[in-house]
């Protein structure tokens, strides 16, 4: 019994063919079939920062929730620092909190605890990490003692962590696991593995991968990522596209 966790950076909905379309980026996440995924560039850049993915819209059109994430970046934005968590429905939510990054641009990235109906409750935190190493490896140290401090429950971190080393700017996460499902950017014709996932000892990944797709490859500058994960006790479901 797994639990599929899936990443996907959304590039502000901008597609790879310069077309801002939420729509069909909301297919792509429909089409994963992940229970739990956290998303970055959710909100647009400038001004208030407003929802490029609009919450209307994961309402009408898909089976996920949109977990709250507090502080927010604004009042019409979707997330925190332009990221944001999306849950089936029935998954049980317990806490979500915003996590301030250190570094020289504004960063951050969302805590979440949560279950299935039957499963056991498990930490994830989403990130979009900074493009300096320097500040990635602060921001890492910070990552890796909320992770810690999960204990004695499952943990994971998850997203895009602008990192094209697959040895540097982890040092870290000693006790961790870093695993690289594939290469993910550019979209169209992609070789650089920048989305990730960091597990504990207490987490194992059965099987993982990035969902490539036509669409996929139109919708976003990213491939999205995934993994089942077990020790969490829900079924995974399968990839549709």
């Amino acid at each position: 019994m797994t639990l599929r966790i899936a990443s996907y950076n959304l590039h502000k909905c901008v597609g790879t063919d310069r077309r801002r379309d939420p729509a069909r980026v909301l297919e792509v996440i429909n089409q994963i079939g992940a229970d739990v995924i956290a998303l970055q560039e959710v909100d647009l850049r400038l001004g208030a920062r407003p929802a490029a993915l609009p919450a209307s819209l994961i309402a009408a059109q898909s089976d996920y929730i949109r977990l709250e994430a507090h502080p927010r970046t604004g009042p019409d934005s979707l997330g925190w620092h332009g990221q944001a968590i999306l849950v089936k429905r029935g998954m049980r939510v317990l806490s979500i909190d915003g996590l301030t990054l250190p570094g020289l641009e504004p960063r951050g990235a969302i805590v979440a605890r949560v279950s299935a109906e039957t499963g056991q409750p498990f930490t994830l935190i989403g990130a979009h990490l900074g493009l300096r190493r320097m500040d990635r490896r602060a921001q890492w140290r910070k990552i890796a003692a909320e992770l810690a401090s999960a204990a004695p429950a499952p943990a994971l971190a998850i997203g895009d962590f602008n990192e094209w080393q697959n040895a540097r700017g982890f040092e870290a996460l000693t006790g961790f696991h870093v695993h690289s499902p594939g290469a993910t950017y550019p979209a169209r014709l992609p070789f650089g593995k920048l989305d990730r996932i960091v597990t504990c000892g207490r987490l194992r990944i059965v099987h993982m991968g990035v969902f490539d797709s036509p669409l996929a490859r139109r919708a976003s500058d990213h491939l999205p990522i995934w993994a089942d994960c077990a020790g969490i006790l829900t079924p995974a479901r399968p990839l549709r596209g």
